[in-house]
């Protein structure tokens, strides 16, 4: 099936140029491309399950854009910030009047960008369908310069990326974990989803810990935990929590896991996440771990763990999280649910709980 709107701008005439490299940001596992020449594509996806989809079939794709090209194509991200960004690069990257196409759905802002760009560049005319629109615009130097990625600062000596999990502050759900975490934690600790790191930091700062694996899916929150933690404890791994593995089997795990794949929550991830920390921990390990208290994980926890207790924090009660501690896997109930998501064909969105 080809791309519903990507096909009807595509029969423009000059609609791209004839050679040159053609970059393509945020395509997902399942985004079709077959409207594009694949031989001068350079992809650009930066979350690990849709980056080793999309290598799988044969496209060369990187995290990150290196040099220059002839053309563009952006696939919006919902993050606004993180949108502008990509916009800003693009422009940036492709040569003076090449054509940039910007592709979106209706529930991921793309009217609300293309009333904003309008007031920027000049915007070809919309096509709309599938619930969503696709225009396109010359590159210009320095016409979006302005909207350019600027780090944030969420807290005293850490900084994040427009489009990263809680990249304005600390997650509260983070915080309150970290709060009851006990002051000595065992030799090693891994955390899943760790974000910018701000978490890990905290289990760094306990007694006992020797090192810490970072394992975050999303490469420019890696990037910025590798920035915001320099401690030679932490090892940084850009990998799916949900399927990495470990040599030597951890003590200790933490995890603040997302549970949005799109707009609804979807707790078969937080599922797979909980299945995956009981599988690569110690038969003597522990996990730590926060969630939204309406999800239903407490039940799954007590399959692949023996011993499960929900933790107080200090403040008291929440409201809006429960805090887990869960000892002792079970060696049997570790194999992944039937139910389990795919999240190689889906970009996970963390939104701020």
């Amino acid at each position: 099936m080809s791309h519903p709107r990507l096909t009807l701008a595509l029969d423009a005439p000059d609609a791209l140029p004839s050679d040159g490299r053609i970059v393509v940001y945020r395509p997902t596992a399942d985004t079709d491309l077959s409207d594009l020449p694949k031989a001068r594509l350079q992809l650009v996806q930066g979350f690990r399950p849709d980056y080793e989809a999309l290598a799988a079939r044969g496209y060369a794709v990187a995290p990150a854009a290196e040099g220059s090209f002839a053309a563009a194509v952006v696939f919006v991200p919902r993050a606004k910030a993180e949108a502008r960004a990509l916009l800003a690069e693009a422009s940036a990257r492709v040569v003076p009047g090449g054509p940039i196409w910007v592709d979106g759905l209706k529930t991921d802002g793309i009217d609300s960008l293309l009333k904003d760009l309008r007031a920027l560049v000049p915007i070809s005319d919309p096509i709309a369908k599938a619930h969503g629109k696709i225009f396109g615009f010359a590159a210009a130097p320095g016409a979006l310069d302005a909207w350019a990625a600027k780090p944030q600062q969420p807290a005293p000596g850490f900084t994040t990326a427009p489009g990263v999990f809680s990249a304005d502050g600390i997650d509260r759900g983070s915080a309150l974990l970290a709060a009851c975490l006990p002051e000595t934690l065992p030799a090693r600790v891994v955390d899943l989803g760790a974000g910018w790191g701000w978490l890990a930091a905290q289990v760094l700062a306990r007694k006992g810990v020797e090192q810490v694996d970072l394992v975050e899916a999303e490469h420019s929150a890696l990037e910025c935990s590798k920035m915001n933690i320099s401690d030679p404890r932490a090892r940084f791994l850009w990998a799916d929590a949900t399927k990495v593995k470990f040599e030597n089997r951890p003590l200790a795990a933490v995890m603040n896991p997302p549970f949005h794949t799109t707009r609804n929550a979807d707790p078969a991830l937080g599922i797979a996440f909980i299945r995956a920390a009981a599988g690569l921990l110690s038969l003597s390990g522990t996990l730590w771990m926060v969630a939204n208290r309406h999800l239903p994980y407490e039940a799954v926890l007590r399959e692949c763990f023996h011993e499960v207790e929900e933790i107080t924090p200090p403040t008291g009660r929440d409201g809006a999280f429960r805090i887990f501690r869960a000892e002792r896997p079970i060696a049997h109930a570790t194999k992944p649910a039937k139910a389990a998501p795919e999240p190689a064909g889906r970009r996970v969105v963390r939104t701020r709980r």
